[in-house]
């Protein structure tokens, strides 16, 4: 028998990458987050079980948020490109960006970003053991009754994880089901997250 053609149609694409100098702007970050923290400690509930989530930032010429998102445009501007999207800065916006501060099993549960374009994680602190991120499959398929002792293949599997990786920075559909493990470190794991959308 021979070997069959796979046309692999409707791809979820999660786009990852590791940032330049990211050390230097985790450093600057993480004190501009911990700031935050100390000015609002209560910051608002979203997803977050137990975390912190801050308010949105303000972009203030020079402070980290905005120089952050100065910084990420690239990446923006790459993953247009890969879908095939115009890229106009002028037409492209950040709508908002936060961070969350997971302590000791601190967890984020299941949601989407609507009424976005695109949304993304970045890692600004990631202990060993501090909770993947997973994807759910927003495809129809993923409802259908498989075999129990389905060996999981990209074709089948209902979720995938992601290991956290400080400097690393994804980008992915907003409409994707997402949620984070419980950290399992003494350690804070701490991510900024920001949507993107197409002004009118």
């Amino acid at each position: 028998m021979s070997k069959a053609e796979v046309h692999k149609f409707f791809p979820q694409p999660i786009f990852s990458y590791e940032i330049e100098n990211f050390k230097e702007i985790n450093k600057e970050l993480s004190k501009f987050i911990y700031d935050e923290y100390k000015n609002d400690g209560e910051g608002v509930k979203r997803s977050n079980i137990n975390g912190w989530h801050s308010k949105s930032f303000k972009f203030e010429k020079n402070n980290a948020a905005f120089k952050f998102a100065m910084h990420i445009e690239k990446y923006i501007f790459d993953v247009f490109k890969q879908y095939g999207w115009p890229y106009k800065a002028d037409k492209v916006k950040i709508n908002e960006m936060w961070s969350i501060i997971n302590k000791k099993n601190s967890y984020n549960q299941a949601h989407i970003h609507p009424n976005n374009l695109l949304s993304s994680v970045y890692y600004v602190k990631a202990p060993k053991n501090c909770g993947k991120i997973i994807f759910n499959n927003p495809n129809q398929i993923s409802l259908n009754r498989f075999p129990k002792d389905l060996k999981k293949t990209e074709f089948s599997a209902n979720l995938q994880k992601i290991e956290p990786r400080e400097g690393v920075l994804l980008l992915f559909p907003s409409y994707l089901w997402h949620s984070v493990e419980p950290n399992l470190s003494d350690e804070d794991r701490i991510i900024v997250s920001f949507n993107i959308n197409f002004l009118d």
